[in-house]
């Protein structure tokens, strides 16, 4: 990155300009709707290879699912109740609501015309037919009609909608068809709904004597599921005269509430409004066919309390979150490959000299703890393998006979975690294994339960958090008897213990053997298990004790450095700039005169390049092939770099509501290599979005005769160049 150039604090404006004014703050909500519009243009754009512009679609799809069954859902809460209390950019609940429906209306129209009308055609032409039932010939209805009947029709219940039949509980995310039949003797018209069985697949394959004779040969052949169902419902309806049919989709209130001091048991709590959500609460959303008629559209938002401002209509297919269904065939050059992690060398010569004592049936071989007792170490994932370094270290702690005591903390883990593993094998060598388990991340309390259960039969202790805060730190302690001496392990992380999505989220590690870092992972996890009341660190940053104000007093030295030496800089990358007050810092500095770049992936509510105010600050959002994840904060400190990574966004939940760590890099070669990468992240002219001051984003374009720079790409190109 380069050294700050003197810039000239802006004068008389710090005392003059009234920095809670909301026109210097956007929404959260819409700032998010801008996230996820960057995420649809990588499915929009023909520079993405076809399969992957359909995972972006599909990623767009489910990103908006979650967004209305939590924040659309909490703000229609709000509005119901009446709650007119203003958001920090000057908007009542009601009118976030209305902005929400005016952009996102015309994104999914984007989004259904392009899969239509740009993305059906283009996989066709390599081989890959989605049809409609009316394009079927002879030979595939019969088939069809024959796997109807023997796999799809046994699960089906049409459930009547009359008098004596009340309209339906219809369930979260379901796919559903309405159907309207007329009783030829009666002519009575009457409403029927049937629940598309989310137990089978969404897209019936034919078999290859029956794929499609087009242009193209046939990679695969297949229709969805509800035309399946559609053109064969007087199966279920015999002896009526089916009239229409229509597709829908709901999507309901899913959001945990949990009174935690009025909680005996936080694990039942939990498990109880787990059991909830899979019924799901009020309804804020109704996906439908745009040619549905007002005589079926009207009993359906009836029946689920819905206006016609929560109505969404497509002319394709709905619910194309399951478009990841495609990704799967063998076309691999319609699809960026995946990337395989590598192991870096330094990694690599002790994994190698370690198998070899395995091998030899030694136990003093080289291990994870002798590479740290030398110097620490950074991971950077996927680029470098989680599995060989994280997992690795705590396999290693796990079966290791010098090992005391392990203690973890676990926000989300995959189901099959090797992680978990590791645990119970360590507390069945007898070592003290801790576990503290967030049951409130958010959709993956479900999964948090059933691992909390397993590891506590084997006799880990299993903790659950502390009342009001979730514990969001990723961070690991590993206790070792080394001769007379106890030394303490440490990994502290920015992302998730869960090695599935450790293969396309970024993020970054710190392996050390510091003993203030050891010393200060003791007093959290006593802060986290029993009954301490920590209020100071020798290293780490912790939220809810000492994070922000440690954060305001890195910003505040930039500006008094910059006031008295006229330089100043700031980089931070994350996944989200929320915080109000932090955000004034910020703007404070920039009219100190302090240069500042943000690299914030997702919502920013920050306002750049306003006169006055923040003209010293660039924020770019970077969205591609992974997902950007990691968090990096640097202060230039007059030449004397400071660089900390950890868990934490400049969010206010993150700062106030969360167990969080943050640790300051010691090492100069790995802050050297953290302010590298900021620099790769900075200089992307492929992936990376520019915020502009009235909150547009714009995509940066390589400049006639220069070459795409795409940071990701770089980063997987200098792993591989590492081992050379």
């Amino acid at each position: 990155m380069p050294t700050p150039k003197t810039v000239k604090p802006v004068k008389d404006t710090v005392t003059t300009i009234d920095l809670k004014d909301p026109k210097y703050y956007f929404n959260r909500e819409l700032s998010w709707l801008e996230f996820n519009y960057r995420v649809l243009h990588e499915g929009l754009d023909d520079r993405t290879l076809l399969f992957d512009r359909l995972k972006f679609f599909a990623i767009f799809c489910s990103n908006l699912d979650e967004f209305f069954m939590v924040r659309v859902a909490g703000l229609k809460k709000q509005e119901e109740a009446q709650v007119n209390k203003l958001s920090f950019d000057g908007r009542t609940p009601s009118e976030q609501l209305q902005e929400i429906r005016d952009r996102l209306h015309p994104l999914m129209q984007q989004q259904d015309r392009t899969f239509e009308q740009v993305l059906r055609p283009e996989l066709a032409q390599e081989g890959v037919y989605l049809l409609n039932y009316v394009d079927l010939n002879q030979e595939q209805r019969k088939h069809l009609h024959s796997f109807f009947e023997e796999h799809i029709f046994p699960v089906l219940t049409p459930l009547a909608v009359d008098p004596s039949h009340p309209f339906p509980y219809i369930s979260n995310l379901s796919l559903n068809l309405a159907v309207l039949v007329k009783n030829p003797e009666t002519k009575e018209e009457l409403f029927a709904r049937i629940k598309v069985p989310s137990t089978l697949p969404r897209f019936v394959s034919f078999p290859k004597n029956l794929q499609h004779s087009g242009e193209v040969p046939a990679v695969w052949t297949g229709i969805s599921i509800e035309q399946a169902i559609a053109h064969n419902l007087d199966a279920l309806f015999p002896g009526m005269n089916v009239q229409e049919c229509y597709p829908f989709r709901v999507t309901r209130n899913a959001d945990l509430s949990v009174e935690e001091d009025e909680a005996d048991d936080l694990l039942l709590a939990i498990e109880q409004e787990v059991r909830k959500r899979r019924i799901g609460k009020s309804a804020v959303r109704l996906e439908i066919q745009a040619s549905m008629p007002e005589n079926v559209r009207n009993p359906l938002m009836r029946g689920l309390d819905l206006s016609e401002d929560e109505v969404y209509g497509f002319t394709g297919l709905l619910g194309l979150n399951d478009l990841f269904f495609f990704m799967k065939l063998p076309l691999p050059h319609l699809k960026e490959p995946d990337w395989t992690p590598v192991i870096p060398p330094r990694l690599r010569r002790m994994l190698d000299a370690a198998e070899a004592s395995r091998k030899l049936e030694q136990e003093d071989g080289e291990s994870f703890f002798d590479l740290l007792s030398q110097k620490d170490l950074l991971v950077h994932h996927p680029y470098e393998s989680f599995t060989a370094s994280v997992q690795e270290f705590i396999t290693q702690a796990a079966h290791d006979s010098k090992v005391l005591a392990i203690k973890l903390t676990l926000y989300r883990t995959s189901g099959d975690s090797p992680i978990i593993t590791s645990l119970i094998d360590a507390a069945e060598n007898g070592k003290q294994v801790v576990a503290l388990v967030e049951l409130k991340a958010r959709f993956d309390e479900e999964n948090n339960i059933l691992w909390a259960r397993k590891l506590e039969q084997a006799g880990v202790h299993v903790v659950y958090g502390l009342v009001g805060l979730k514990t969001h730190t990723k961070v690991t302690l590993v206790v070792r008897q080394e001769g007379a001496k106890i030394r303490r392990y440490v990994h502290i992380g920015t992302g998730n213990y869960n090695p599935k999505t450790a293969r396309f989220y970024t993020d970054l590690g710190l392996l050390s053997s510091r003993e203030e870092l050891g010393a200060d992972l003791t007093d959290l996890f006593n802060f986290l298990t029993g009954y301490s009341r920590q209020r100071s660190y020798r290293k780490l940053l912790i939220s809810p004790v000492n994070l922000r104000d440690r954060m305001v007093e890195l910003i505040e030295r930039e500006i008094e450095n910059c006031q008295n030496e006229g330089s100043g800089r700031i980089v931070a990358k994350m996944n989200s700039l929320v915080d109000a007050r932090m955000i004034a810092k910020l703007y404070e500095a920039s009219q100190a005169g302090v240069k500042i770049d943000l690299i914030i992936r997702g919502i920013c509510c920050l306002r750049p390049g306003v006169e006055g105010v923040s003209e010293n600050i660039k924020v770019i959002s970077i969205v591609g092939q992974l997902l950007e994840h990691s968090r990096i904060y640097y202060f230039y400190n007059l030449g004397n770099e400071e660089v900390y990574i950890g868990s934490a966004d400049w969010m206010t939940r993150n700062l106030d509501r969360r167990v969080e760590a943050i640790a300051p890099i010691d090492d100069p070669d790995i802050r050297k290599d953290l302010q590298e990468i900021l620099g790769i992240m900075l200089a992307d002219n492929r992936q990376a979005w520019e915020l502009q001051t009235d909150g547009r984003y714009l995509q940066r374009k390589p400049q006639p005769n220069e070459r795409d720079r795409s940071a990701q790409k770089t980063l997987m190109e200098m792993s591989l160049s590492s081992l050379n």
